[in-house]
């Protein structure tokens, strides 16, 4: 019976701490939106933007009392998320709420003058997976830049970084290689909450003119929690991140994914969990990938047909490939980033007479870009070794840590 009882109080217990986490909407709600009364409101959203019953923010601000929503902003793949990668969107009006909605991915990515004209203050609420080249932290970034130049405030409600708060990974970014995939000095993997991460930026001078900023906390994330661990449904904040595990194989194989080189699992039901070419022989690889004996990490075989060819493939064509399927067994014991340059190293091993990095050189300056230096590419390039890299990798790691952790909010 004691036996039982335990049981029964420990699983209470793990349903309660599943249950505890609250995202920035809800919290703003349960104090009855006092921050945003009698304000006209501005909204950066996706369909990951919801409470816990999975109630859009959008709705959610559009009928709450006190509060004006006057426009909606979408960042790539749009308010609603009708947009694929890469796409353009579009302004409209939202068919739902009859609110204007302006479009950060298309003329500009930057909210402008006139779009923030009606507005007090702009709300920013997405899903984010913690990784630099994802874009919608540079979304967040560029529209409290504009808020700050227009006088208006800047608000987010926070959400949780599906890797956790305690997980940095690659260098900074350094001067020529920013972009929309590296807008600021930040790591590959920064271990930031999106609130988290607006307050360093903010205070740090990352961006132009310091904003009015306002952060919503959560309430019951903790920094070790991932995302499973947080008891809160997931939308996918963009096509091929279908679970909270995608957050974890997104840093681990997009950069290799940058060369249109190597089939990373987007175009069948493994987006980014796995490496493979039609020229590889999957048993070869994954026992080579496996000799590494790499923390946190285990491979294995796969040979499968994708379901659509994407742009990332240099065949044009749905053919087989061949590879390795990635588990991650420990995230937190794995180097997620370097992942990916184990591969590369493995696969010169295997095949010294296919050159990885001659294969489209024209995707040279984006994996660079992504990468925010060049001097990854170069070293690596050299003797196609790992260790040649991993130094100047996590140079910036603890610096960081130690520096950003001013800005924590949990």
């Amino acid at each position: 019976m004691k036996r039982i009882i335990a049981i029964v109080a420990a699983m209470a217990a793990l349903m309660a701490t599943a249950q505890a986490v609250k995202p920035g909407i809800e919290v703003l709600r349960d104090g009855g939106f006092r921050e945003l009364q009698g304000k006209r409101v501005g909204l950066v959203t996706n369909p990951s933007g919801i409470d816990n019953n999975l109630r859009s923010t959008v709705d959610i601000l559009n009928e709450a009392p006190g509060v004006k929503l006057v426009a909606l902003f979408g960042p790539e793949h749009g308010v609603r998320g009708n947009a694929h990668a890469g796409d353009a969107v579009t302004d409209a009006v939202d068919p739902k709420t009859g609110v204007k909605m302006y479009s950060l991915f298309g003329k500009t990515h930057k909210p402008t003058a006139d779009m923030l004209r009606d507005l007090d203050v702009l709300v920013y609420d997405i899903q984010d997976v913690g990784c630099r080249s994802y874009t919608f932290y540079a979304t967040m970034g560029v529209c409290m830049e504009a808020c700050a130049e227009q006088g208006k405030e800047f608000m987010v409600l926070d959400r949780p970084n599906p890797l956790g708060g305690n997980k940095v990974e690659g260098c900074l970014v350094e001067p020529g290689y920013f972009s929309f995939v590296s807008k600021y000095a930040i790591p590959y993997v920064y271990g930031l909450t999106p609130g988290e991460l607006a307050r360093y930026l903010n205070e740090e001078g990352l961006i132009a003119k310091k904003a009015k900023l306002t952060v919503i906390p959560m309430r019951g994330w903790k920094r070790d929690m991932k995302f499973r661990d947080t008891g809160m449904p997931w939308v996918l904040p963009s096509p091929n991140i279908p679970t909270p595990e995608s957050a974890f194989f997104y840093p681990l194989s997009g950069i290799a994914g940058e060369l249109y080189t190597f089939n990373i699992g987007v175009g069948y039901t493994l987006p980014f969990e796995m490496f493979a070419a039609t020229w590889a022989d999957a048993d070869r690889v994954c026992d080579a990938m496996n000799a590494l004996r790499l923390p946190g990490l285990n491979f294995r075989p796969i040979n499968v047909k994708p379901f659509w060819v994407t742009s990332v493939d240099v065949n044009k064509e749905k053919k087989e490939v061949h590879g390795v399927q990635t588990y991650i067994t420990d995230v937190d014991a794995a180097n997620l980033t370097l992942t990916q340059f184990y591969f590369l190293q493995v696969i010169h091993e295997l095949y010294p007479d296919f050159k990885i990095f001659d294969q489209n050189p024209k995707r040279h300056a984006m994996f660079d870009k992504v990468c925010g230096t060049k001097e990854i590419r170069e070293r690596f390039m050299k003797r196609y070794r790992v260790e040649d890299i991993a130094p100047y990798w996590n140079k910036d790691n603890e610096s960081f840590k130690k520096k950003s952790s001013k800005y924590y909010l949990y």
